[in-house]
């Protein structure tokens, strides 16, 4: 939560009352996120931290600018993520621990998934350029240990690990609790070179 507060409070030392209001307005837009998506209204998040819309507008500059705080926050922690996977001495763990809570977080985040496919405009182009590199790297390093099949791209791994977050239904039938997980399961198997 500290580094959304301080994107959002740049270099000014504010007063105790107002770090609360930002800190608490952070996490309300985080738990919005998550429930609503980046559709998700100023008034909405306000109501959600406790304070009025006036101190809303005082604390950040706009409802634009919360939510890219709050989204490069969740990215920054996926990069931190991938980066535990990468120190992994083997390659195919290092993978399959990342794909586990990478993909926990866009299943239990319609926000994150919104924001991954696009829906945040240029403000995310630094941290998902930077989220791509890292999952080029996991699954090079993943095919080049013989653990993963090589006749699958970084891209279509991306695709994959976004797919196995699934919706509530499909087809009249309900998913079954933590659906993604069997989903990403089954994605895995997939993905494992035969002779593994």
């Amino acid at each position: 939560m500290g580094e959304a507060v301080e994107r959002l409070l740049g270099d000014a030392a504010p007063r105790a009352d107002a770090r609360r209001n930002v800190t608490r307005l952070v996490e309300a837009a985080r738990d919005a996120v998550a429930e609503v998506g980046v559709t998700v209204t100023a008034h909405e998040i306000a109501r959600r931290a406790g304070v009025g819309i006036g101190t809303f507008y005082r604390r950040v500059p706009s409802r634009e600018a919360l939510l890219s705080a709050v989204l490069g926050e969740v990215l920054d922690e996926i990069a931190a993520v991938a980066d535990e996977a990468l120190a992994d001495t083997d390659p195919w763990r290092g993978f399959r621990t990342f794909a586990d809570r990478y993909v926990a977080l866009r299943a239990e985040s319609c926000g994150i998934t919104e924001a991954l496919g696009g829906a945040c405009g240029d403000d995310l182009d630094q941290p998902l350029t930077a989220l791509r590199r890292r999952i080029r790297t996991l699954v090079t390093r993943a095919q080049r240990a013989g653990a993963m099949r090589t006749d699958v791209g970084w891209r279509d791994v991306a695709f994959l690990l976004a797919s196995t977050a699934t919706a509530d239904r499909t087809l009249g039938v309900r998913a079954a609790p933590r659906q993604w997980q069997r989903n990403l399961t089954v994605v895995l198997d997939g993905l494992r070179a035969p002779a593994t």
